[in-house]
């Protein structure tokens, strides 16, 4: 890589971030794919909404328990090489699934186990890809390359799911096969790509080092009130865990209906991910993320009461733009504040702010819905996202004061 090229602000002009973008591609088309795929495959075996919840409960559970070593190892070790591993460990368990479904011996507990190793695999992909992409541009175009990584993740997100549905449809089986190639195709992205900035140096293993990710946020306010406002607001306007009953019971759709209201999210967030890329976000960051907050509620709301697919998905594509602005605002504050050397900690503790926003909430929706009703659940979500950010508001005046994405 020439220091022409490094210094480039221009994305095409780094290889490196050229083949990290596809592998992660590949990688989140495999996971929406999949995901796609168990929640039907659950849903049809129990018809239980208390099982899709389960779903997400074992995609969390791996978090929870594997977050500080998740941290410390992403900091020690080659994250490449991390990430290649996780890739190759979820194809090889989505080959399993699809031959547990082809020979008939495939369990609900089973599929319960397999999103286990799937969700213990994640833990460590998703915070070390997070911070492996700072070594990949100049922090000058961090975030840029973070809107262009974020879109990447949204294409994928239409795609995977509509072709998920699709191929549900043809066998239940094949999701699982493409997806598992898909993993697998990633995986070999990753062997091919080199590095833009060295490795950081590798810190001794010490208690205070694994806890140091926790300790460090903790000293950072607009960091800590950036991830728990994620957390908290996800947590509760988790209603799209809830798509399968959706499709089923109240939209009377079949898998392709599902594959639309899945990929409705991420078309709104991908048009979102292509303006922020021409008009990046430079002024009044913090005001712009608490009102992407709120309208990702409202959305949620008008979701939740929704018995018109065209207005379902609407209201998911409003949802997807407002909290593609509150991830890329989001992303670039904790990247950005953050130093490299404690990049893997932080983002390894964020990932599991993240998980618990998608995957506990999708075990908190699914038990709402199975106490309440569906529309219930999803209605008081909604309500209660638009009440936490007004809250954080007032909680961290300094992020919500917050004017560039560097802080």
């Amino acid at each position: 890589m020439t220091t022409t090229a490094l210094g480039s602000d221009r994305l095409l002009d780094h290889p490196s971030f050229l083949v990290f973008w596809g592998a992660r591609v590949l990688s989140a088309i495999g996971f929406q794919m999949s995901a796609v795929a168990i929640g039907w495959l659950v849903y049809a075996l129990t018809g239980s909404a208390y099982s899709l919840g389960l779903v997400g409960l074992f995609q969390f559970l791996p978090m929870v328990v594997l977050t500080l070593l998740v941290g410390h190892v992403a900091d020690r070790y080659d994250r490449r090489r991390i990430v290649q591993i996780c890739l190759f460990v979820e194809g090889a368990t989505l080959v399993v699934l699809a031959l547990g479904i082809l020979d008939g011996w495939l369990t609900v507990p089973g599929i319960f186990a397999a999103v286990l190793v799937l969700g213990a695999a994640r833990a460590f992909e998703q915070p070390t890809m997070a911070a492996l992409l700072p070594a990949v541009v100049p922090a000058g175009i961090l975030p840029r390359a973070l809107a262009v990584s974020s879109s990447a993740m949204q294409t994928a997100t239409i795609v995977g799911p509509s072709i998920g549905g699709l191929l549900y449809a043809v066998g239940t089986t094949v999701p699982f096969a493409v997806a598992a190639a898909c993993f697998l195709a990633a995986c070999a992205l990753m062997l091919a790509m080199r590095l833009e900035r060295p490795a950081p140096r590798r810190e001794p293993a010490t208690l205070r080092s694994v806890f140091s990710g926790i300790a460090f946020i903790r000293s950072q306010p607009m960091i800590l009130g950036a991830i728990s406002l994620d957390m908290f607001a996800v947590l509760l306007g988790g209603a799209t865990a809830l798509l399968p009953i959706y499709a089923h019971d109240i939209l009377q759709t079949g898998p392709w209906g599902l594959g639309l209201l899945r990929a409705a999210p991420a078309a709104g967030a991908l048009v979102m991910s292509a303006v922020l890329t021409r008009v990046p976000l430079r002024r009044a960051v913090g005001h712009k993320m608490f009102a992407a907050v709120i309208v990702f509620g409202a959305a949620t709301v008008v979701f939740a009461a929704s018995t018109s697919l065209a207005v379902s998905l609407v209201a998911l594509a409003v949802l997807g733009a407002a909290d593609n602005v509150s991830v890329v605002i989001r992303s670039s504050l904790v990247q950005l504040l953050t130093p490299d050397g404690m990049r893997g900690r932080v983002s390894a503790v964020n990932s599991l702010f993240i998980g618990t926003s998608n995957q506990l909430g999708e075990f908190e929706s699914g038990m709402a819905a199975g106490l309440l009703g569906a529309v219930p659940a999803g209605i008081l979500g909604g309500v209660g996202t638009v009440v936490v950010a007004l809250l954080w508001m007032r909680l961290f005046p300094a992020l919500r004061k917050a004017q560039t994405l560097s802080g």
